[in-house]
């Protein structure tokens, strides 16, 4: 049974960057970091979450970036894949629909499920593959336009 990212660094056990490269062991990660730092200029800052939601997956220290005090998206670290939980505005909904015939089923699916509320939506990626990663990463240039 593979550890949880939560009991290896609690949350007086910060981790640092190359070992959460080394726990989530993807390209994939990499490959976003560097999106968001060079491309959308935005540095990493780690923070820890004690949230226990849907049996715990988003608790422990996460990656968040912001651009002007506001989310552009997390990163949770996970074994081998990451999740990335990324807010839509309800500025950036109609964009994000015309973008949505070009994504992948996985993501065109996550959209059309998520309820939408006062602010807009929530989308939570399981990034384990390229595919999803080039989709997340085209929503998120809709989200750090509009910030």
């Amino acid at each position: 049974m593979s550890i949880q990212w939560f009991e290896k660094f609690d949350k007086e056990n910060q981790p640092d960057t190359e070992q959460v490269e080394a726990f989530v062991d993807t390209p994939l990660w990499n490959n976003l970091d560097s999106f968001l730092q060079q491309t959308c200029k935005i540095k990493p800052k780690l923070a820890h979450s004690s949230c226990a939601m849907d049996g715990g997956i988003w608790k422990g220290w996460n990656v968040k970036y912001k651009k002007g005090g506001k989310s552009v998206c997390t990163l949770y670290p996970k074994q081998g894949f990451f999740l990335t939980l990324l807010p839509v505005g309800l500025s950036e909904i109609s964009e994000t629909e015309m973008l949505m015939p070009g994504c992948t089923k996985y993501t065109q699916n996550l959209f059309a499920n998520a309820p939408t509320g006062r602010y807009g939506k929530s989308l939570a990626f399981e990034v384990d593959n390229a595919n999803v990663l080039d989709d997340l990463k085209n929503l998120i240039d809709i989200r750090f336009k509009s910030l």
